[in-house]
């Protein structure tokens, strides 16, 4: 079926179920439409594809781990170094996506911010030019194709699964290096980024925008299955008698 060979194609290029979800959810409201105008019949084409919302587990690092992955030195191997910087984007700028930092271009970049759509929802997000992003930008300036701000895309390869992959073997690669449990992924910065705002005393309104989150129960759904431990020192405090 269609549906299920696109599903297949999504996970193929790295998105995880929720994402998929996300997208499939948007085709069935299309789909819906579609019938109530007699456009076509109604045969549910969704019923064999996941369209729910999947609690997360836990994909966040410590603020202690995102410390020694920036100050980690990895002048020696370039392509790891590029995978790193390419960690700290994401988390410097709320999470970005790896597509979305694939198509960034200097067109972005609006009076010292980075202004970009999401390509999963459209929606636009402005990320203020902090010192530590611009430095990443210029280290591999050199590196770029055409207008782009970060060189992820080559003139060989344009394809943004499997340049994704390749990033996420080289983040497990440094994940063995820190000596790191379970591996980093390009979803952990975003998550990471999530949960130490949350940690910070941050509340969720502001993370559910820092985020592009449509709303702040998506936000809370995020947030449930990543950070027990706040959950753990709350009742800690409460039944000390």
């Amino acid at each position: 079926m269609l549906i299920q060979r696109y599903e297949t194609y999504l996970k193929n290029n790295g998105l995880c179920i929720n994402s998929i979800s996300c997208y499939m959810r948007a085709l069935r409201a299309i789909y819906n439409q579609a019938v109530k105008k007699g456009l076509t019949v109604s045969k549910n084409p969704f019923k064999d594809v996941y369209t729910g919302i999947d609690k997360t587990s836990k994909r966040a690092v410590d603020e202690d781990v995102i410390i020694k992955l920036h100050r980690l030195d990895l002048s020696e191997y370039p392509s790891l170094q590029l995978a790193r910087d390419l960690f700290m984007f994401s988390f410097y700028t709320r999470g970005m996506s790896f597509i979305d930092m694939a198509n960034l271009t200097q067109n972005n970049i609006k009076n010292g911010y980075i202004v970009y759509s999401r390509s999963k929802t459209r929606q636009v997000l402005s990320v203020k030019m902090e010192k530590c992003i611009e430095e990443i930008i210029k280290r591999h300036k050199g590196l770029t194709i055409e207008n782009y701000l970060l060189p992820i895309y080559s003139e060989l390869n344009r394809v943004s699964g499997s340049n994704l992959r390749t990033h996420n073997k080289r983040l497990k690669r440094i994940s063995e290096i820190l000596g790191l449990e379970k591996p980093l992924s390009s979803y952990v910065s975003r998550h990471s980024w999530a949960t130490i705002a949350l940690r910070k005393g941050i509340s969720v309104q502001v993370i559910s925008e820092g985020m592009g989150h449509e709303n702040e129960k998506t936000t809370r759904i995020y947030l449930a299955s990543m950070d027990q431990s706040l959950i753990d020192n709350a009742n800690a405090q409460i039944i000390v008698l």
